[in-house]
């Protein structure tokens, strides 16, 4: 070895670039992959893909994650169809990689892509009739409770009001 072998390498090493290295608490980029827009071009909601997780945002906040993006996407499209109801414009726009899973998925199931995911969406939209009519079956059940306390706490034993 030469005795200059040490300089040229600290040389070689001062000219190199700086290398980024990965910190170890570092947050990996999230890739977008599916949006919803309003009228105004602002994101109401959107799927990323961060590392190897799915994140599904709404409002700016992260609801959930998991390991199959294709339901939230149909959670999305519902979302959009419930927007659309009430006259609000809205676009979902998803990616090339969603729309290859979209397609392997569909073809397992032997639909289009389409079918497959108006079956999902269609599954959303029960739940939410089905959480609806208890939520109105709960609501006709405590108004008659109510209505039977009401004449119950009428009647006081001395005739006087309670305070």
């Amino acid at each position: 070895m030469s005795q200059n072998s040490k300089a040229k390498r600290d040389k070689r090493k001062k000219h190199q670039a700086k290398r980024p290295f990965l910190r170890l608490n570092a947050q990996q980029q999230v890739q977008n992959h599916a949006v919803l827009t309003n009228e105004d071009g602002q994101a109401v909601a959107a799927i990323g893909l961060q590392g190897r997780e799915w994140l599904l945002a709404i409002g700016g906040q992260t609801m959930g994650n998991a390991d199959n993006p294709v339901p939230m996407l149909a959670m999305l499209k519902h979302l959009s169809n419930v927007q659309e109801k009430e006259g609000r414009t809205v676009n979902l726009e998803y990616s090339e990689l969603m729309q290859k899973l979209l397609d392997t998925l569909a073809a397992e199931a032997g639909q289009t892509a389409d079918e497959y995911l108006d079956k999902l969406v269609a599954e959303f939209e029960t739940e939410q009739a089905e959480e609806g009519e208890d939520a109105a079956e709960g609501d006709v059940v405590e108004a008659a409770a109510d209505a039977e306390a009401a004449p119950a706490d009428a009647a006081d034993t001395d005739g006087k009001p309670q305070a």
